[in-house]
């Protein structure tokens, strides 16, 4: 009678091919996220809270503005170091402004024009009267 030997089974190696990749990444995103500190605190201040968030429903009746400096040289601008605004997808001025949302509130239905919303974001170079009058123009 002849005496069957198995093989013993081995557990295949843990493929790390891709670990330095995993580490990288990790590495990559705590760089990201902290904020090294180079000088110390010396008052008091308190960080600016949210104190009501609410979702939108309709994203339809919102409007974006963008106020700041072009990304690209556009063909209108004199320099790129001119301050633009941006309303959706189109870059105005504060006269074409008030032109332009008067006509969306005229297209809108009275409940839409009631949730209208205006989000506006700006560069932390543009200067304040810019930005009071683009609110001006609101």
């Amino acid at each position: 009678m002849s005496i069957i030997r198995r093989k013993e089974r081995q557990i295949p190696e843990l493929n790390t091919s891709s670990l330095p990749d995993l580490i990288f990444t990790v590495l990559f995103f705590f760089m990201i996220v902290t904020h090294m500190r180079s000088v110390p605190v010396k008052v008091a201040y308190q960080s600016p809270q949210g104190t009501e968030l609410a979702k939108l429903a309709k994203t339809s009746t919102t409007t974006y503005i963008f106020v700041g400096r072009p990304l690209s040289a556009h063909p209108q601008l004199e320099s790129k170091d001119t301050i633009v605004i941006q309303v959706n997808d189109r870059l105005m001025s504060i006269p074409q402004l008030t032109d332009y949302l008067i006509r969306m509130r005229e297209q809108m239905t009275p409940d839409e024009r009631e949730q209208m919303t205006v989000s506006l974001k700006a560069d932390r170079h543009v200067p304040m009267g810019i930005i009071n009058d683009v609110k001006q123009a609101l």
